[in-house]
């Protein structure tokens, strides 16, 4: 296991100093399919030259969805050279709304049965390398172990893989603003109609009383593929003791970015070390990865 500690204010190195025209260069493919049964919104990604590998999956939060990773995934594409696929799952962003509240089980129906479904409409063969916030990384880390053969590798940022306090609490500030307005109103700019019931679904499922009991700690051992565990150390949601278990959990290769001074999104808040190290690992941990970066 490498353990890697780095503050989002480090200086990082010129690789990550991502020019705007490279991800200009990007081509943008928005489109809408179908899978376990729901019409889905997803975008391409393709940088200028490919490179024969795999393909970055990206993963988004639990109140997440295409716009809201930003420009992330197009620079981590640019960097590896790598196709890229982000798609909105059931309920979130343009993909088809709920029609009621979550099953207790999502996350898991999620890995085991949608996403494999999300690979095969988009024409995903091989192996992808999934990139995962929040609820998708833990959705990414339970693909892993129900589907080890068809996972390349994982980065797995602020998953959650049993319930901590400090998780409920940051739902329950999390509602208290969504009732107040104000992150009703951001949510509405990027999920419009599907707004209301992607939120109550959401944390409905984490707030009941018995969710404290679940946790995916005996999926963990299956998964074999590397990862990548990226935290903030002020992440609002989670602790040390959720990446700790990840890294003690997985049977196969770990790599630990904890990351001081720093929240739930990494990506967002120290986008270079994320970046630079990310590109490393994905170059390192796929033998079969023939990349030369930008």
């Amino acid at each position: 296991m490498r353990s890697v500690d780095q503050s989002p204010k480090v200086k990082v190195s010129r690789s990550t100093v991502i020019d705007l025209a490279m991800t200009a260069h990007i081509q943008r493919h928005h489109f809408y399919f179908r899978a376990a049964g729901r019409r889905l919104h997803a975008e391409r990604l393709t940088p200028p030259q490919a490179a024969v590998g795999p393909t970055l999956v990206f993963l988004h939060e639990g109140l997440g969805s295409i716009g809201q990773w930003g420009s992330f995934p197009a620079q981590l594409c640019a960097l590896t050279g790598l196709p890229g696929l982000v798609y909105e799952r059931w309920g979130y962003g343009r993909s088809e709304g709920l029609t009621g509240p979550r099953p207790d089980d999502y996350l898991q129906q999620e890995a085991q049965n949608s996403l494999p479904e999300v690979l095969t409409a988009c024409g995903i063969i091989d192996p992808p390398i999934l990139f995962g916030h929040s609820d998708g990384a833990s959705i990414a880390l339970l693909f892993a172990a129900f589907h080890p053969d068809q996972t390349q590798a994982v980065i797995s940022e602020a998953a959650h893989v049993f319930v901590e306090e400090v998780c409920l609490a940051g739902i329950r500030m999390a509602r208290s603003a969504y009732e107040q307005r104000d992150l009703q109103i951001g949510l509405h700019r990027h999920h419009g109609d599907n707004t209301e019931w992607m939120f109550r679904g959401w944390s409905e499922v984490w707030l009941q009383p018995g969710r404290r009991d679940w946790n995916m700690m005996a999926e963990l051992s299956a998964i074999a593929c590397p990862t990548l565990i990226i935290q903030g150390q002020d992440d609002e949601y989670g602790t040390r003791a959720q990446v700790d278990a990840i890294a003690n959990g997985i049977a196969g290769p770990t790599e630990i970015l904890w990351l001081p001074g720093c929240g739930h999104s990494p990506h967002h808040q120290a986008r270079g070390t994320v970046l630079d190290v990310t590109r490393r690992f994905i170059n390192e941990s796929c033998a079969k990865l023939c990349v030369t970066p930008p």
